[in-house]
């Protein structure tokens, strides 16, 4: 099929829930992706920051294609050898105790919010519900974690929402002090905002809120959806702040490219959810566990992620001295380019025009390469983009 078959398909049969880029990918190996014609990209996207390992990789496609041939699904009435093993690796890397594993990270964080609030519910009873999020976070698209994001334009059409959140300004330590009642359960933050347009929490925020959740038993949950899985140049971003969350959510880059999520917690949390509390038809899936098996084993080694912080440290420096780049954010492989004409919309537009596929977020440009992208491709995107941005 020729793009604008492609296209008009598109329009005709599925609704019209995205804004899309003008190309369709069919193929890809490493961090370089092929459209419909044959043309090549350098993805500096990796499907916003899911397929970890890049395309295909090779040891990731054996995990996947051995597992399809041998069990595919089963109900999650049964064991599965592969989801404790996926579960004991993340307990082993995190420090956490216990793994709920699920399907993505809006679910990992509905995951969170019940465990909250049935942890609340047990020990102090009704009346203790209340979830802080951030201004200008994102938890999700369902409807629970719509009302979860901390911002005014996803708290639209859907009503009613869920009930029993309320936001504090990022980085504000007087807002979070003034806003914590004793109706909160729960203080639930992401240490990038990264649909918020790649904006790190500082480090005296982050340690204020932790003390704060100590002193009054409130929970302390981390969204690691975006920033965990060696993206931000540790296992998970929480470790860079040197704090002890009790509950971590995770999915993106977890599978490679396969849907999977996990909701993690702490010893204190790990008998709250009982059998008929909380359940998921695919969550666990052999397969997407198969390919998390594979993930895990390779992206958390310290010679892995030393190269993931030498590659952001190298781009970063690369962008820095480019036209039109006003600053530049984010940790690891997680990279925020805000530009002086404010463009971003039309500069990423003009990079798939010439051959590099790059996001934005807010109005700014985000990069979130696969981890193991070379040095060549980072070269050739860089180049694309510079020209892109030079115009």
């Amino acid at each position: 099929m020729t793009f604008e078959e492609i296209k008009n398909d598109e329009q005709g049969y599925m609704m019209h829930t995205y804004g899309r880029f003008q190309t369709a990918l069919v193929s890809g190996k490493g961090a370089t992706a092929k459209d419909v014609s044959g043309r090549e990209y350098i993805d500096f996207t990796s499907g916003i920051g899911v397929n970890s390992l890049g395309y295909c990789d090779e040891g990731w496609v054996k995990a996947v294609t051995l597992q399809a041939n041998t069990i595919q699904h089963i109900s999650n009435l049964y064991y599965s050898p592969l989801q404790t093993e996926v579960s004991k690796k993340l307990c082993a890397l995190t420090g956490m105790d216990k793994v709920f594993l699920c399907n993505s990270g809006a679910e990992a964080n509905e995951c969170a919010i019940k465990i909250a609030r049935k942890y609340s519910f047990d020990k102090y009873g009704q009346g203790r519900q209340k979830i802080l999020t951030l201004k200008n976070s994102f938890h999700g698209r369902t409807v629970t974690t719509l009302a979860a994001t901390g911002q005014d334009v996803f708290h639209n059409f859907f009503f009613p929402f869920t009930e029993g959140f309320d936001y504090v300004t990022a980085n504000d330590i007087d807002d979070l002090n003034t806003t914590v009642c004793d109706d909160v359960c729960a203080v639930f933050i992401e240490l990038i905002q990264g649909e918020g347009g790649v904006m790190p929490l500082t480090q005296e925020f982050v340690d204020a809120a932790a003390k704060l959740c100590k002193e009054k038993d409130i929970l302390l949950m981390i969204d690691e959806v975006q920033t965990g899985v060696s993206r931000t140049g540790t296992f998970y971003c929480f470790e860079q702040y040197g704090i002890e969350p009790d509950v971590i959510t995770s999915a993106k880059g977890l599978g490679g490219g396969l849907p999977i999520g996990a909701c993690l917690c702490n010893k204190k949390l790990a008998d709250v959810m009982t059998a008929g509390t909380h359940g998921t038809t695919f969550g666990g899936n052999p397969i997407a566990c198969a390919a998390a098996k594979e993930v895990l084993s390779r992206v958390a080694a310290k010679e892995f992620l030393d190269e993931v912080c030498k590659k952001g440290d190298y781009i970063r420096e690369k962008l820095s001295s480019m036209a039109n780049v006003k600053e530049v954010r984010g940790k690891g492989l997680m990279i925020g380019i805000v530009t002086e004409k404010d463009n971003a919309k039309e500069i990423a537009a003009k990079c798939v025009e010439n051959g590099l596929l790059i996001l934005t977020a807010k109005n700014l440009l985000r990069l979130l390469p696969p981890l193991n992208i070379s040095y060549e491709e980072i070269d050739k995107g860089l180049t694309i983009l510079e020209n892109v941005m030079s115009v």
